[in-house]
């Protein structure tokens, strides 16, 4: 019997990569896919002892990258199984730092790079009558956190997508899961781009992202939205916090948005002129903090274990 067919886009590091290798463990053959040759190269590089993954190189925001990468996948290695859209960027700074090209780049990949990969696999998916998609969205597309509107703008969009699609493939033996995740330990905060006062955003952001007690364990995520998305799960909320975030919204948004109102007013000010955008490991190097460095050591960790540094080798 042939092992089972999963394409993973956005799968070069980070929750991507190791959703790719919770399934290479459970015997699928995988396809991975990020924009990124050179993290694409390592992923597979380091994947492959647990099981047979191929690599290619795809933007997930271009709609013709997408059918082509899909057509070839499905002519080299047969008709998929399952697809996971994980791809993502991640934008911190104050909503007047953003600019129209920040939310564009958001959408395309977060939005947009789902139904373009939706789109292009599931009517195969549906003449075969099985398939298993699993979209990424976050918690941060349910409650809008400060300094994260394009992210957040993004998110909300690819949610309502992934949970229209849970409604409107009912029956067909396709299924859909909307994945909700809150703060994940992945190391994304050293590719997070970071604008406005560059190292005071990091010095909020890069913590948040790397302790206990804010954000989870990304293996055990991983393991959990494969988990449900081979069940065919219509949702998967991760992590305790972004559970209550979930609930407390539910029944009192007025209540969450203002306590989202009062956080913005904790976090940096906008800079004095223009600043630019840069990546977060540039924007550590520039923070003067010792206690954030010492208070992201498990971030650090994680991004060497999931291949977050891999185009900077």
């Amino acid at each position: 019997m042939t092992a089972p067919l999963t394409l993973v886009a956005g799968a070069s590091r980070g929750l991507g990569f190791l959703i790719a290798r919770e399934l290479l463990e459970r015997g699928h053959r995988v396809v991975l896919c990020a924009r990124d040759p050179d993290g694409v190269q390592s992923a597979v590089e380091r994947l492959s002892e647990h099981g047979e993954v191929h690599g290619e190189t795809c933007d997930v925001a271009d709609r013709a990258d997408v059918e082509r990468l899909i057509s070839s996948v499905e002519a080299a290695h047969g008709p998929l199984d399952a697809l996971f859209c994980v791809a993502g960027v991640i934008q911190v700074g104050p909503a007047e730092e953003m600019t129209l090209e920040h939310f564009d780049e958001a959408i395309d990949i977060m939005l947009r790079g789902p139904l373009h990969l939706v789109w292009t696999a599931l009517p195969g998916m549906r003449e075969r009558r099985r398939g298993r998609i699993g979209v990424v969205t976050s918690i941060g597309g349910v409650v809008a956190p400060p300094h994260l509107l394009p992210y957040a703008t993004a998110k909300f969009g690819a949610l309502g997508f992934a949970e229209g699609l849970v409604a409107e493939l009912a029956g067909s033996g396709v299924t859909a899961t909307a994945v909700v995740p809150g703060l994940m330990r992945t190391g994304s905060h050293e590719e997070a781009l970071f604008t406005g006062d560059q190292a005071l955003e990091y010095d909020w952001f890069a913590p948040a992202a790397s302790l206990p007690l804010l954000s989870t364990d990304a293996e055990r995520a991983a393991s959990r939205i494969v988990d449900g998305v081979l069940a065919g799960r219509a949702r998967i909320v991760l992590t305790p916090a972004a559970s209550l975030a979930q609930r407390v919204h539910g029944i009192a948004p007025g209540l969450t948005t203002r306590a989202m109102g009062l956080v913005s007013r904790l976090l940096p000010d906008a800079a004095d002129g223009p600043t630019g955008t840069v990546p977060g490991h540039e924007a550590g190097r520039r923070s003067s903090s010792g206690l954030v460095t010492v208070l992201t050591t498990l971030g650090r960790r994680a991004a060497d274990r999931y291949n977050t540094r891999a185009h900077r080798r």
